[in-house]
């Protein structure tokens, strides 16, 4: 299978739920921008990459200084993640191969691992139909009433929290979104568009603090890891995924 990697990273969105003056992905984070953390993660771990950065067409915010990778572009960001995503696959159609990998990373998750990135990638890429990292869930579910009240205490055997990234061949991806949108479904993320055609995306365990920036207090945790993480050191992983690539 082809080696080439493209990354995909929705940016448009405005980050309502933080209740903030700027979207959240320019929200202040240990000194920098979430989106410039979350970049320089991703380019610790791939930085042979090719980069495709949805943006809102308005965004008069963003730094391109923010972007480490040698080869990028920008693209113009949808009202929907699944919109974005589309639009970056369309940009992409004279450059990537069918069997050529993309991942689908969300801007509001700096503090991935390096760890996790690379094994992602090293068990998708021997993988026919592609996956996600996920975690399993821990907690105790609870299904509401529609009233504020529980109706009922759901199993969480078998469920898992996904997140990203996800990954998937250009070609598959491509045809599960174009598929979805022509069936008028309501995907939340890829994975979801490619179950929709019979497919069993790879669950790939990744650590719980890949925590996703939604709401306010989300700020001040990611902050936390990423001091914890800086207090820890550095893996060995980046290094080990460039001496394979």
């Amino acid at each position: 299978m082809s080696e080439a990697l493209w990354l995909v990273v929705p940016a448009a969105g405005q980050g309502r739920r933080m209740g903030a003056q700027r979207p959240k992905q320019y929200l202040t984070l240990a000194g920098k921008p979430v989106m410039a953390h979350t970049l320089s993660r991703l380019h610790q771990a791939f930085p042979t990459a090719r980069l495709c950065l949805c943006l809102d067409p308005d965004d008069a915010l963003f730094d391109p200084a923010w972007v480490p990778f040698a080869r990028w572009q920008r693209v113009a960001g949808g009202a929907e993640r699944a919109d974005s995503v589309a639009n970056a696959l369309a940009a992409l159609v004279d450059q990537a191969g069918d069997e050529e990998m993309v991942l689908v990373h969300d801007v509001a998750r700096p503090c991935v691992t390096v760890d996790d990135l690379v094994r992602l990638y090293e068990v998708l890429r021997h993988d026919a139909v592609g996956g996600l990292l996920a975690a399993p869930v821990a907690d105790t579910m609870k299904r509401d009433d529609g009233a504020g009240r529980v109706a009922a205490t759901e199993s969480r055997q078998g469920l898992w929290h996904a997140m990203t990234p996800q990954g998937f061949r250009y070609g598959l991806l491509c045809r599960a979104l174009a598929t979805a949108r022509r069936q008028g479904l309501a995907v939340t993320d890829e994975a979801s568009a490619v179950e929709a055609l019979g497919l069993a995306p790879r669950l790939v365990a990744g650590r719980r603090d890949n925590l996703k920036i939604t709401h306010p207090e989300d700020l001040a945790l990611a902050a936390r890891i990423l001091a914890a993480e800086h207090a820890e050191g550095p893996g060995d992983a980046a290094a080990s995924c460039r001496e394979k690539r």
